[in-house]
């Protein structure tokens, strides 16, 4: 790795605007895979296909949300200013368009009663959800609207992310510190220790459930200070300050990607072919703070950040998507079911129909968000971010 200039210039950044794209597109395309993963089993006919695809697509798509962590630490690492000034700024940029949009989703299976739809309209959005959403009941709702300041709801399951940026956001300010101050080779090792505790997913399942110290009186191991998220934030601040050439990331990029792809299919295959398994179980193979994902992840930000945006229309669609990019990730969620439904309707091949869904969705999304800008102005920022 060849180190560039430390000091990392205020002013746009075009190639963070494609990891961005990248991102985006990629959740969108991923949660329009969970109409098949979850798919209920008919028609039967081609159940094992839908089921396959589900997988191949869920699994590939996995360095989604890692990019998004990563584009955080590599703009926000090391903070500057006032910390009271950078939480008042970011948090309160996604809170109120989190409190609105968990209060619509949560209404949502409420409405479609009054609109007399049926309640399996309401799988067709929101696959997760079970009987209780399927009452359609005002009562229910408002439960789920009364505990999101805890929780997500079944309705929302996207709404996850925001609990997490919020926790990254409180933490950056004394992360950075650290940051600031550590040497190039200080980063490495405490992303070295980021990547051992990246198998520990692993090793609770299959070993034990507790190690280096971690026991029933004590969940906080001897790498716990060192794993999840942040792991992210500081592989993004790094790798943004340095750079390797189209062909080491070529010869060394694909295979990494390969092997934690193949990891990542085959692990999740494995589980879904069990005659009974756990949520837990379910999730392992595509826990983000997992080895195999970041083997995927790290490329992909690599070969991101090569790609040379020379037209200048394309660099303005790129900076309206930094802009609508977040509402972009608040109302999506309302529009990957019904995609998914309307490819079945339009009998795209079973192996299209997941990124055709994702185009309908992400696009309808992004002229959703672009519209609320464009009639609300600055006053947006409250809705959509």
């Amino acid at each position: 790795m060849k180190s560039q200039n430390p000091t990392i210039a205020q002013s746009h950044v075009v190639w963070l605007d494609v990891v961005r794209f990248v991102a985006m597109f990629t959740v969108v395309c991923c949660h329009s895979a969970d109409p098949f993963n979850f798919y209920p089993g008919e028609p039967s006919a081609n159940i094992d296909q839908i089921k396959f695809w589900g997988a191949a697509y869920g699994s590939f798509l996995r360095p989604c949300v890692p990019l998004f962590v990563m584009i955080t630490g590599a703009l926000l690492l090391p903070v500057r200013g006032d910390t009271s000034v950078f939480y008042k700024k970011r948090i309160s940029r996604v809170f109120w368009p989190f409190l609105i949009w968990s209060v619509l989703y949560n209404l949502f299976p409420w409405i479609t009663g009054l609109l007399g739809l049926s309640p399996e309209v309401i799988l067709d959005f929101f696959p997760y959800s079970g009987e209780e959403v399927a009452r359609q009941s005002l009562v229910v709702s408002l439960k789920y609207i009364a505990e999101f300041p805890l929780n997500f709801s079944i309705v929302g399951v996207h709404m996850w992310y925001i609990y997490l940026l919020i926790g990254l956001y409180l933490y950056l300010p004394v992360f950075s510190a650290w940051v600031e101050k550590a040497s190039e080779k200080a980063k490495l090792w405490f992303l070295v220790a980021w990547g051992v505790s990246t198998l520990l997913p692993y090793y609770y399942q299959f070993v034990s459930p507790y190690i280096w110290g971690g026991c029933s009186w004590n969940s906080f191991n001897m790498l716990y200070y060192f794993a999840g998220f942040n792991g992210y934030l500081l592989l993004g601040h790094y790798l943004r300050n340095h750079d390797w050439k189209l062909g080491k990331i070529l010869l060394v990029g694909i295979p990494m990607f390969v092997l934690g792809y193949g990891v990542t299919f085959c692990g999740f295959r494995y589980v879904t072919a069990l005659s009974e398994y756990s949520e837990e179980l379910l999730e392992l193979f595509f826990t983000y703070c997992s080895l195999n994902v970041v083997m995927m992840t790290i490329p992909v930000f690599l070969l991101a950040k090569k790609v040379n945006v020379r037209s200048e229309r394309l660099k303005s669609l790129l900076s309206n998507l930094t802009t609508c990019g977040f509402g972009v990730y608040m109302v999506h969620y309302f529009f990957t079911g019904p995609s998914v439904v309307l490819m079945r309707a339009l009998h795209v091949p079973v192996a299209l129909q997941i990124p055709a869904a994702a185009v309908v969705a992400f696009g309808i999304s992004w002229l959703v968000v672009a519209a609320i800008y464009r009639l609300m102005g600055k006053k947006a920022r409250y809705v959509v971010g």
